[in-house]
């Protein structure tokens, strides 16, 4: 598989070498699940093309968003786990079509003794989700929720290079931990406030 195309990962040719020796290629539809919570992890995932959100859910089976992994971007949660053999904390979906290549635990740990690049890599990929995880707390913990449901329309759209989101009001609840009836009512006032456009199971950046 090439990997020259990876925006984050930048490395050697030989290390890139090793990756498409040791990894093995899987492809994914739109909401396929990746990795379930609780699940021993075996492999880490490389993201080749496409992308994955990563949801936590707390004992009622609610659901909410943490980040996404993008193109060139690995999950820092897997890696973490695996390495300590310890099961899941996170599910992963795919967010789109997604080409994944999984790298096999020893392989990992075999890579950060001979190429310390990797363990760089690594490193920033723990400072950016580390990041964003303290975005999620922020929000939760200090912004009202119509600030939460915009951020994350605009989020999303970035993510998809569009100014339209395909989306039902019971998956926006779902991602961002509340209630259907929450999130429409919010829309609703968006869409008075002409700050988005409401059609149906779809939402337009105005």
């Amino acid at each position: 598989m090439e990997l020259n195309n990876l925006v984050e990962f930048k490395s050697s040719p030989e290390i890139r070498e090793k990756l498409s020796a040791y990894g093995i290629a899987k492809t994914f539809s739109e909401g396929d699940v990746i990795l379930n919570e609780n699940a021993y992890i075996k492999a880490i995932p490389i993201v080749v093309s496409g992308s994955i959100r990563v949801m936590r859910a707390d004992e009622d089976g609610r659901e909410i968003l943490l980040y996404y992994i993008k193109a060139g971007e690995s999950c820092i949660m897997s890696f973490l786990g695996g390495i300590h053999h310890d099961t899941s904390k996170v599910k992963a979906i795919a967010e789109e079509e997604t080409e994944i290549l999984f790298i096999p635990i020893d392989k990992v740990s075999s890579l950060i003794k001979e190429y310390p690049e990797w363990l760089d890599y690594i490193f920033r990929l723990y400072h950016k989700r580390f990041e964003e995880l303290l975005e999620v707390v922020n929000a939760v913990a200090f912004k009202k929720m119509d600030e939460r449901l915009l951020n994350f329309i605009k989020k999303k759209c970035e993510l998809t290079q569009s100014h339209t989101l395909y989306i039902t009001h019971e998956q926006l609840a779902n991602e961002l931990g509340t209630a259907r009836v929450v999130i429409s009512r919010l829309l609703k006032q968006m869409e008075d406030e002409r700050l988005v456009k409401l059609g149906r199971n779809k939402i337009t950046l105005v």
